[in-house]
């Protein structure tokens, strides 16, 4: 066929109604097994797709879901892989259910016409607070969503959070074990309750356990991006402390980090150990490869979206807030500390 396949082509060849292919493909009405086989077999030899918007006619949704992303300058959406992996996890969970996902980067003045613009099913939102005018109007709009990294206390909110003050410890744990006592951290924002602020809770933890005093010029709050971490590079080279290892708060500006050690002379590890956070996909095939916390980042998207397509479909969640472990994964960045 030189034209795209419709319906009525599928009725005429299957030798049936237009009313029997459309009770067959939306699976209602009564169809014999016979003739809804005979109609599967024309729609499988055309390699006919139902059309998306014929789908939200039937039953008043887009099959379109958003992941939205609060809060981030321009271009950090673009050059985190951790996004990537993210909305990976969110495609895998919705295929099956014939949903798209869109990712978008939002600002605090938005105003989010585009749910209803756009017909929005749901929305995934990452790393929203609390006091934000971004999460009020989210609340307002109404329709189904699961928070992911954003601490919020509403019980009745769908939530998929990560072990943060847990990987905090583990991380700062294992650089004390090489017997590193300066280390420095690259936070990014640190909003109180949020994300950041939980992973330097566990380091804070992990220091006072080892009788360390926490340093105020060893925290380092920098954009969380590969820009940020490789700004950072100076200013840890010129800290009156020594450092001699840095715990990164994302994988993406550990990366940047060791490129800007690289550049002003220091090599990682001999010179300074540096740990990640998160494990994207980039970090075991890095010279040297990265020691950091993992997150399962496609099955906590994996998670958000079953969470959010259940309550597009009317069925009650068994939990509203689910919890990701995290571990540590050792590489090559981290070694003992040779100055001891």
């Amino acid at each position: 066929m030189n034209h795209k396949v419709s319906i009525k082509d599928i009725a005429k060849i299957a030798n049936v109604s237009i009313a029997t292919v459309s009770n067959v493909i939306n699976g209602t009405g009564r169809v014999s097994a016979e003739t809804a086989s005979k109609v599967n077999k024309v729609i499988r030899e055309l390699q006919f797709v139902p059309s998306a918007s014929a789908r939200s006619l039937k039953d008043k949704n887009s099959h379109l879901i958003a992941v939205v992303v609060p809060f981030v300058e321009k271009g950090i959406l673009q050059d985190n892989p951790f996004y990537w992996e993210l909305v990976r996890g969110v495609e895998n969970g919705a295929r099956f259910h014939e949903v798209q996902v869109i990712l978008l980067g939002i600002d605090e003045h938005e105003d989010f016409s585009f749910v209803k613009g756009r017909h929005l099913d749901g929305l995934i939102v990452v790393g929203v607070y609390e006091d934000s005018a971004a999460y009020a109007k989210i609340l307002s709009l109404g329709v189904p969503c699961v928070f992911l990294d954003s601490y919020l206390s509403d019980p009745k909110l769908y939530q998929v959070d990560l072990d943060d003050e847990a990987g905090g410890y583990l991380g700062t744990k294992h650089l004390i074990g090489l017997g590193h006592r300066a280390i420095a951290v690259l936070t990014g924002k640190v909003e109180q309750g949020g994300v950041n602020d939980h992973r330097h809770q566990g380091y804070l933890r992990a220091l006072q356990e080892s009788g360390i005093p926490s340093l105020p010029e060893l925290i380092f709050e920098v954009d969380s991006s590969a820009q940020g971490g490789y700004q950072a590079a100076q200013r840890i080279s010129g800290c009156r402390q020594k450092i001699s290892a840095v715990f990164a708060f994302s994988d993406i500006s550990a990366m940047g980090l060791i490129r800007g050690l690289y550049d002003i002379g220091l090599r990682v590890p001999d010179d300074i150990s540096v740990v990640g956070f998160d494990d994207i996909f980039y970090t075991q095939h890095m010279i040297p490869s990265l020691t950091t916390i993992r997150q399962d980042i496609v099955s906590k998207g994996q998670t958000a979206v079953n969470m959010l397509l259940d309550q597009i479909n009317g069925t009650e969640s068994p939990r509203r807030k689910v919890t990701i472990p995290v571990s540590l994964v050792v590489r090559q960045s981290t070694i003992p500390n040779k100055k001891i």
